[in-house]
């Protein structure tokens, strides 16, 4: 043996050259990991699994990405994240400022008010049940909730702040960095880790305990006014074997059968004959798209006025309004479902003031009270 290029140090011994062996490797090891960069990523031996309990009258079916699963410790944190002034530039507003729980996650105003007191050009939009959207914001400009929490930290009319200058600032904090350790494996706190965990606590923000679903699921009733509404709103207008039936066709944008109440598409509903905001052909860059917005959800639409996306209308009253009498027919690619009517060859809605009476009383069963004051929701601070 020799030739061997390498020879075990003199009266080592086998258990020596063995130990010695290992002392190499975990040496060799150590080097392998030195200047990796550190990203942040998850440590799931660390945090919780979070239980998403999904109501049985909702979509069991929902898209939470394989890189951001729920936790204990992602929810707590990004709570915590959406209550945090010093994500905004003059350290004055956090989300929660626009989102206000008590309001269905909204702010009261026609539209949204900057940090610095500047009015955004839409209203603010609710995020219950954000965990089914497809599509967010009124144009649809985001495909995620992690892409959507950048552009109001950073939009110069809402908070007014580069997410890494936010970022430098938590990091500067006792606060935050155990909380980011806590929940994904690492105490240097990255941009991708505030956006997940802010997306993870609005995947929280589940609502369905209205009176409307405590009815379908059989654990209540409604009185005979809101169920006629809840029938108007689901009929649409046309005669039916000989008979006319009376209808709203407000469940075409605004769709029950999933019990969510909003749509995945985009709908010019009769505003305007032009159009100051070209909604979601400002995405598109498509002519046929001008004028078309997301349909909001109608879960406590009696908390989130005022409506439409510029907050022209303060009252559901006017709402209702709007689509029984006052639609722009000629308007540029209009949705021909605002243009049906209870009347046989009529160019309007022309529902009655009782019909208008009971589509309110319905959607006033929307309201989910423990929606509303659920502390899980709260400002933590």
């Amino acid at each position: 043996m020799t030739s061997s290029a390498f020879r075990w140090p003199l009266g080592l011994g086998l258990m020596g050259a063995l130990l010695l062996l290992l002392l190499l490797l975990l040496l060799l090891t150590g080097c392998g990991d030195q200047g990796k960069p550190d990203d942040g990523g998850q440590n799931p031996s660390t945090a919780t699994p979070y239980v998403l309990t999904l109501p049985a009258n909702l979509p069991q079916h929902v898209g939470i990405p394989a890189d951001n699963p729920l936790t204990e410790e992602g929810v707590a944190l990004g709570r915590q994240l959406f209550y945090e002034v010093r994500l905004s530039g003059n350290g004055t507003q956090s989300c929660g400022s626009c989102h206000q729980q008590s309001r269905a996650f909204t702010d009261g105003r026609a539209r949204a008010l900057g940090a610095e007191g500047q009015q955004h050009g839409r209203n603010t939009m609710s995020l219950a049940n954000v965990l089914w959207e497809k599509t967010l914001t009124w144009d649809g400009a985001a495909a995620s909730l992690e892409q959507q929490a950048r552009r109001p930290l950073e939009n110069p009319v809402e908070m007014h702040q580069l997410l890494a200058t936010g970022v430098q600032r938590l990091q500067q904090t006792d606060r935050y960095p155990p909380l980011f350790q806590q929940a994904f494996g690492s105490s240097t706190i990255t941009e991708t880790n505030v956006l997940r965990a802010l997306a993870q606590f609005e995947r929280t923000l589940i609502s369905a305990n209205s009176p409307y679903d405590h009815y379908i699921r059989k654990e209540g009733s409604l009185t005979p006014t809101e169920r006629a509404g809840a029938r108007l709103f689901s009929d649409h207008p046309g005669e039916v074997s000989g008979l006319f039936i009376r209808g709203g066709a407000c469940h075409h944008c605004h769709s029950s059968e999933n019990g969510l109440f909003s749509s995945p598409d985009f709908f010019n509903n009769g505003l305007d004959r032009t159009f100051a905001d070209p909604g979601r052909a400002g995405v598109t860059g498509q002519a046929l798209d001008r004028g078309r917005f997301k349909a909001p959800t109608l879960r406590n639409i009696a908390q989130t006025a005022p409506y439409m996306h510029d907050g022209r209308f303060k009252t559901l009253e006017e709402v209702l309004d709007h689509y029984n009498e006052h639609v722009q027919t000629t308007s540029p690619g209009i949705d021909p479902n605002v243009l049906l009517s209870n009347t046989p060859n009529g160019t309007r809605l022309n529902l009655t003031a009782q019909e208008k009476t009971q589509l309110l009383a319905f959607l006033h069963t929307l309201t989910d009270s423990t929606f509303l004051t659920d502390k899980r929701f709260a400002n933590p601070f």
